[in-house]
Order: structure tokens, then sequence, then C-alpha cells
């Protein structure tokens, strides 16, 4: 089978391994428009190969794993597919619908909607460089779906909720001990660690495992339904003064002022 080929992606298949790379290195590997539909293509492609035991997801460049939405894509311009304009839902769906576990490989910042995709991966193998955390209420944004309500699964609800109300960013081994990540291992041992774990499912039963990822999928798939009537009113969200002011402070490098914003807004001046 020959391997796609893409703009902002790479794509390869070797040892029953379906590795898609993010390779927007000078962008922090965030997504623009263009990104959101290479992903889809490319987790759709090895979600049904048969030759493909296991999909890893990583970021070019050693800085990032991902940043989530490229900033420099204005939301009010964004009207190509999906709730918000981007379907951000789509990419997170076939994540957990690929009858095959995904593995994030984490080098370096999974922040934002990276953090998200990380959280939604089967399973986390991270550098000791790696740096986690969310950014939504800085900036105007949230993630209504599995970013919060799966990821207080992952790490207890005490743990979400400072998370993404604090905005603060943890370590890899800080990752790791609240569960966020399954291994954490030196920068150089990296590809070694991920490879040997795509082994050892490569010799696995592909059925057995589609079937238990169908269980666990199972036991959160509500969240999709959450995700889907949050994303509705996250769309609203983005059109309010509140929600502009902080794509618009980030831009200019200021602190946001949304709580005078939103006084702005309610007194109607």
């Amino acid at each position: 089978m020959t391997n796609p080929s893409y703009e902002d992606l790479i794509y390869e298949v070797k040892n029953n391994t379906a590795t898609i790379t993010i390779n927007r290195p000078e962008r922090m590997n965030a997504f623009r428009v263009n990104t959101y539909f290479e992903m889809i293509d490319a987790l759709t492609t090895a979600s049904w190969d048969d030759d493909v035991a296991v999909i890893v997801i990583t970021g070019a460049g050693g800085r990032a794993f991902g940043v989530g939405g490229d900033t420099g894509d204005k939301k009010s311009g964004r009207s190509v597919r999906g709730t918000l304009g981007v379907p951000v839902e789509e990419i997170h769906s076939l994540i957990r619908d690929a009858p095959k576990p995904v593995i994030a490989k984490v080098n370096g910042f999974a922040i934002g909607g990276g953090n998200v995709m990380a959280t939604i991966c089967d399973m986390t193998i991270a550098s000791d460089k790696s740096v986690f955390g969310q950014v939504g209420p800085k900036v105007g944004s949230v993630d209504p779906g599995f970013g919060t309500a799966y990821l207080s699964r992952i790490v207890g609800e005490k743990k979400a909720r400072e998370i993404w109300y604090m905005c603060r960013r943890y370590s890899a081994q800080e990752a790791l001990e609240m569960g966020l990540v399954n291994k954490v291992v030196p920068e150089e041992d990296l590809d070694a660690e991920v490879d040997a774990w795509c082994a050892e499912i490569a010799d696995r039963s592909p059925t057995a495992i589609a079937i238990a990822k169908r269980s666990f999928n199972a036991d959160s798939e509500n969240i999709k339904g959450i995700a889907n009537m949050g994303f509705q009113t996250v769309a609203h969200y983005y059109a309010t003064d509140e929600a502009k002011e902080g794509g618009k402070a980030f831009r200019e490098k200021r602190k946001p002022e949304f709580r005078k914003v939103l006084k702005q807004s309610k007194s109607g001046e």
C-alpha cells in the first residue's frame, strides 16, 4: 500500500505501525484548517489498513507534540466544517473509533488542543522534557467534551478541575503521577520505547484488541453526546466579546480583561 502524501503531516508505516507526524514545527505543530482534514484522512487510512496494528501520533521538531489550533487562524474565519468551523470533533471520534490502539508520542509541549488529543489517545508515552497543560480559559476557549469530562476519568475530578481552572503547566513526571501519561523516558530513548510498545501490540490478536477498545469506549461513549452539545455552546461563546478578548490579548501579548469586557457586554456599552 502506498503511503499518502500530505502538506502538514508525515505518514509512514513500518513494522505494523502507522506513524502520523504533525509537521509544522515552525508553528509548534498547531493545526491550521488544512491540518484537520489531513489528520482525518491519515487516521482513517491507518484505522482500516489491516497491516497496521497500532497508530502513533507525534509532532515534528522536538519542541512540541502540539498546541491546538493555530492562533494565526481567526475563529471568525473558520467556516469550513464542524460545529466550530473546523472538524476537531471528527478527529476526536476517529482516535476513539479506530479499531486499534492510538499512542501519543509526546516530546515537548502538549498544550491546549494538543493536551486534549494526548488525553484521548489510548496511551501516552512522553520524553522527560515534555510539558502538559491547558490554556483555554486564558485565551477565551474550552473543550467541553473529552478534554474535560474524559480527563476527569483519567486524573480525577479535583485534578481535572485544577488543570482547566488554573491553566498551569505540568512536567512529564507530574503527568505520569496523575495518570495522564503511561511512561516517561529520557528524550534520547523515546523512539525506542515507543517502538518497543508497538512491537508488543503487533504480537497480540488484533480482533481481541479491537473488542477490548470498543468495550473501554462503551463506558464513556456518553461523553460524545456531551461534547456535541458543548461544542454548540462554545460556537456561540466564540462570537462573544469576552471570547474575542482572549484571542486579541494573546496576539497583543497583554493580559486579557475578561471581566471588564463581560461587564461592558452586560451593560450594553
